[in-house]
């Protein structure tokens, strides 16, 4: 029967599913010299062609994890047509395949982004079905009510969704400033500032510090990236119930190579994923 062609192109490390799709509607992919449409399988036979050029199977990809510190007024897209700084301008080189960056941060919104060879690892952190939460520090003009951290808890209709925080924690702050640390479950866009703007308060400053188990290291330089080693990707992969590359050759460079230095993590412990 095939595979999804998606799913084919997402595993060679060419974007997320869901970006890939939008190649597909937009008339970027054929199969064997025809426009392939969404839905479509294909077969190990079958030719794949991306804007033109033949897509290559590249066997034994070695799956790699970046944290990057996104600073305010980077882009997430991997073109402008504007000529805007983008997250993909000085990331590492890879020998093949292309970085995905998992979800997206609005312009002047900085923090923890994500970024993956690994098309269904991407795909699988993004999903909303997975149950990985956010947390973002957020400053605010003002300080909220008991009543208002309950509304925002339970539920608030906008624009005809119903967004929530599924848990906000009073940092510190004085005079007009206050700081909040907020988590939500799917990272909707613009989420969080509609939240606050609900209950009358604008936020000033917002940063995203956590994506599920991966935390931003507070040591890291905005616009610097850190790696997950691979004891982290072990657990990711594992958490994810995602088959993981074992004895994969460490990289160049890449801690704890049998010199007995202990690697750094970057995850935090995380309750079970439901199946």
């Amino acid at each position: 029967m095939g595979e999804k062609l998606q799913k084919r192109l997402a595993a060679l490390g060419l974007g997320s599913r869901r970006e890939i799709e939008t190649w597909i509607a937009a008339g970027r992919v054929a199969v064997n010299g025809e426009l392939a449409h969404l839905g479509q399988r294909v077969e190990d036979a079958d030719r794949i062609d991306v804007d033109g050029k033949r897509v290559v199977a590249k066997t034994s990809v070695t799956p790699r994890v970046l944290i990057l510190n996104k600073p305010a007024g980077v882009i997430c897209t991997r073109r402008d047509p504007e000529g805007r700084t983008t997250v993909f301008d000085e990331l590492p080189k890879l020998r093949g395949g292309r970085w995905i960056s998992v979800g997206r941060l609005d312009i002047q919104t900085t923090g923890l982004l994500l970024l993956t060879n690994d098309g269904a690892l991407a795909d699988k952190l993004m999903r909303p079905a997975t149950g990985l939460d956010r947390e973002y520090a957020v400053r605010v003009n003002g300080k909220l009510s008991e009543s208002q951290q309950a509304r925002l808890r339970d539920g608030v209709t906008i624009d005809g969704e119903i967004l929530r925080f599924s848990d906000v924690q009073y940092y510190n702050g004085k005079g007009v400033n206050h700081w909040y640390h907020v988590v939500v479950m799917e990272g909707r866009n613009r989420e969080v500032r509609r939240l606050f703007e609900s209950v009358g308060l604008v936020v000033s400053r917002l940063k995203r510090v956590r994506f599920g188990p991966v935390v931003l290291p507070s040591s890291l330089a905005r616009g610097r990236v850190a790696e997950l080693g691979a004891a982290d990707l072990k657990s990711l992969y594992g958490l994810l119930k995602l088959p993981y590359a074992a004895g994969a050759r460490p990289r160049a460079g890449e801690r704890n190579t049998g010199s007995g230095k202990k690697e750094k993590t970057y995850l935090l412990p995380y309750p079970e994923l439901p199946v």
